[in-house]
């Protein structure tokens, strides 16, 4: 097969979608592998670590989509790239279809195969292929917020964990999966007294079990989101319904209600957010403030990282990688339901069902 690895162009983007080894392991079991030059230098790989493990350099994006196959990614395919696609070209990335009407449409018109990172499961029934970046987004969604609470970026002027004889920040994470847990134990690392949320006991019981004394569980309901962002310093939106969109937790009012200079962290943002006040934004230009609150919703959050995120992120995506070029998509689909639930656009179809739940009026199996 051949596999094409242009280089990604949404803004503030500087991950890769394949390391020099898996460039490597693909040649070595016969693909042929298209690299854009410069795909990897904003990961820290220069062009020469690619040759040297077998792919071939293409000067341009055009050239990279047309001979393709595969196309291998990390974020959806941006306007200017979903004219270049071509029907039946199966397309590999991370979509987040339920946010965007335009993508969907988009990608439907073109006729491609859509594989998404995000809804592909291990034999386990875990998103193996989002976890990492939750993963990583969740201990930046801290980091982030604890810079945002200071007075320069419009904050309240605090030090997250406190000092001595000064009480620390209030941190009210929303959502107990991978984001979330990894925020708290993050926050609570700091010095922050935190209050994580969800709507699974079971969960919960885990977290109550797992995490430090100064982290508080509480079962999610709106009373309680309502009281506990009143009183938060710093609020993280950590919630997910995998391939769907994400529904609205924290309304307006609840956010006119929340302290001057708090901040709200929704990293939910890429699947369409959890706050009805949020808003995509970009590393460039992260924030806005609207309600006294400071918004922080930047929709490829590991991408500012991306030489972490981009080895994070391979190393769980090549073993697939391989299996999708090595057997093709229908013995790839047909080899477990979790790899079947990674196709998410074919032949003109929406094949996901919490995608099509979001766009009932597109076609769908």
């Amino acid at each position: 097969m051949i596999i094409g690895i242009p280089r990604e162009i949404k803004q503030d983007e500087y991950r890769v979608a394949m390391l020099p080894v898996g460039a490597q392991l693909l040649a070595q079991n016969g693909h042929t592998v298209l690299l854009q030059k410069g795909a990897g230098l904003g990961s820290g790989y220069d062009d020469t670590d690619y040759s040297t493990a077998g792919a071939k350099l293409i000067d341009t994006a055009d050239e990279i989509f047309s001979l393709a196959e595969m196309i291998v990614k990390v974020k959806e395919p941006q306007p200017e790239e979903i004219e270049k696609l071509r029907e039946g070209q199966i397309v590999f990335c991370f979509f987040h279809f339920a946010s965007s009407r335009k993508l969907t449409e988009g990608c439907l018109k073109q006729g491609i195969v859509a594989v998404a990172y995000e809804t592909l499961t291990d034999d386990q029934g875990y998103l193996a292929l989002l976890t990492p970046m939750s993963e990583v987004a969740g201990k930046m969604s801290i980091q982030e917020g604890a810079k945002c609470l200071e007075k320069p970026m419009m904050g309240r002027g605090i030090l997250l964990g406190g000092v001595t004889g000064v009480e620390p920040s209030k941190v009210l994470i929303i959502g107990g999966g991978v984001v979330g847990s990894n925020a708290a134990r993050v926050a609570a690392g700091l010095g922050a007294t935190v209050v994580i949320m969800d709507i699974n006991l079971n969960r919960l019981r885990h977290l109550d079990d797992v995490m430090p004394p100064n982290v508080t569980t509480i079962y999610c309901d709106p009373y309680a989101v309502e009281h506990h962002a009143s009183e938060a310093d710093l609020v993280i939106g950590a919630v997910l319904i995998p391939g769907g969109k994400t529904p609205c937790l924290i309304n307006r009012k609840t956010v006119r209600e929340m302290k001057k200079g708090s901040v709200l962290i929704d990293v939910s943002i890429d699947q369409g957010g959890c706050c009805e006040t949020s808003r995509p934004t970009t590393h460039s230009s992260p924030i806005f403030v609207l309600d006294d609150v400071v918004h922080y919703c930047v929709t490829n959050m590991p991408g500012a990282v991306g030489r972490t995120s981009s080895q994070a992120l391979c190393n769980a995506t090549i073993p697939y990688c391989l299996e999708l070029a090595d057997l093709g998509l229908d013995s790839f689909i047909a080899k477990s339901k979790g790899r079947a639930a990674a196709l998410n656009i074919r032949n003109r179809k929406i094949m996901c069902t919490a995608v099509a739940r979001a766009f009932p009026d597109m076609p769908c199996l």
